[in-house]
């Protein structure tokens, strides 16, 4: 990479949009406006349809976030009364969304790839456990991927996958998402594509399609009707959040080219940087590089880091996922109970690893840049 470069301004991210898709992303708007539909219409129908054939599975459902994409099938299976698995190294809205949904929440632990650990799983299911929610951390799909899914089935749980992070990454070439017998990606606007807000469940269960799409319109049985069968809720997307995410969908393989393209750049330049070490992508998993994960050596200041980074380089990292466990974390207490356990591979990894910044028309100058400021304060 290209060294002693003038000071660049590189921030943890940035949302891109282009001329051509800002028109037509208006265009489709304008029609929800001039028609009047500005919900559960023909956009959102699309984005749908669209959604479930990139995946590669039957049914997709658009709903109005990540996190509710995460509720809607767990009150579909009923989990209310039961508890469900959920890794410890995860946003709080994984564990949030069981807790609304009425269950308990049981933490396991990760492995290396920041992922949850199979044995840890393994200890943590109980006989009243009626799912697993499984992380694809940074948009890593890992091996372990295949044996979570065989403990799930020996255990006869559900296995929900959260894809927040893992729109197009794969493994051995099948999709995240197809795993288990649900998915839950999120459209936040940082993430690989978005739709401003929203999310989409989807799946191959065509029971699971017809619930979920009564419980995100208010539990009603149809649209058009006034006979509510569940207690649902406001989890509608709306036409114009459909309109947006339908074009960044389409644009969806390219923001991975490029994301990959700077992973390797960064993967060649850190190999000889001191007191920092890269999260190695298990062989079989295509990462989207939705976050370029590293670890730092015991005992450096992470925070002390990112300052100097950030007011002598210009260089904002992007969160770490995550800098605390959600066992750690202080409303796990007010619903858990004090002493929820100790997970220490995901204390210690929480505790050390950074996220270089990756974003959409990233340079290599840019990249580059990054390096040698991270070379410069480890130094």
């Amino acid at each position: 990479m290209t060294q002693n470069l003038g000071k660049m301004n590189i921030p943890a991210a940035r949302i891109y949009f282009s001329e051509e898709d800002r028109k037509e992303v208006l265009a489709r708007i304008d029609e929800s406006l001039r028609t009047g539909q500005l919900t559960l219409g023909k956009f959102g129908r699309q984005f749908e349809q669209e959604f479930a054939k990139y995946v590669g599975v039957k049914h997709a459902i658009a709903v109005n976030s990540g996190t509710s994409a995460l509720e809607v099938p767990l009150r579909a299976w009923g989990v209310e009364g039961h508890s469900v698995v959920v890794p410890t190294n995860t946003f709080m809205a994984t564990a949030l969304a069981v807790w609304h949904a009425g269950a308990d929440v049981i933490f396991a632990d990760c492995d290396e790839s920041l992922c949850m650990d199979p044995a840890s799983l393994e200890s943590a299911i109980r006989d009243d456990t009626k799912a697993v929610v499984f992380v694809h951390i940074g948009g890593v799909v890992p091996p372990q991927i295949e044996r979570i899914a065989e403990i799930c089935r020996r255990r006869n749980v559900l296995l929900l996958e959260d894809s927040a992070h893992a729109h197009g990454s794969t493994f051995n070439g099948r999709a995240a998402g197809t795993f288990g017998q649900a998915a839950a990606f999120s459209f936040y606007p940082t993430k690989l594509m978005t739709s401003g807000e929203g999310g989409m469940i989807v799946t191959n269960d065509a029971k699971l399609d017809e619930q979920a799409r009564v419980f995100r319109d208010q539990g009603k049985a149809g649209f058009l009707g006034n006979v509510h069968t569940e207690m649902g809720y406001n989890w509608r997307m709306s036409e114009p959040h459909a309109a947006i995410g339908i074009t960044h969908l389409a644009r969806l393989n390219s923001f991975i080219a490029e994301r990959r393209l700077i992973a390797r750049l960064y993967d060649e330049a850190l190999a000889d940087v001191p007191h920092i070490e890269r999260l190695v992508v298990p062989e079989g998993s295509a990462s989207n590089y939705y976050k370029y994960v590293a670890f730092l050596e015991p005992g450096i200041d992470r925070a002390q880091l990112k300052k100097r980074l950030r007011e002598e380089h210009s260089v904002s990292m992007s969160g770490e996922v995550y800098e605390m466990p959600l066992h750690l974390q202080p409303v796990v207490e007010k619903m858990n109970g004090p002493g929820t356990g100790r997970y220490p591979v995901a204390e210690d990894l929480c505790r050390r690893q950074v996220c270089l910044p990756v974003y959409p028309n990233m340079t290599e100058a840019e990249a580059g840049y990054v390096v040698d400021s991270l070379r410069k304060v480890l130094a």
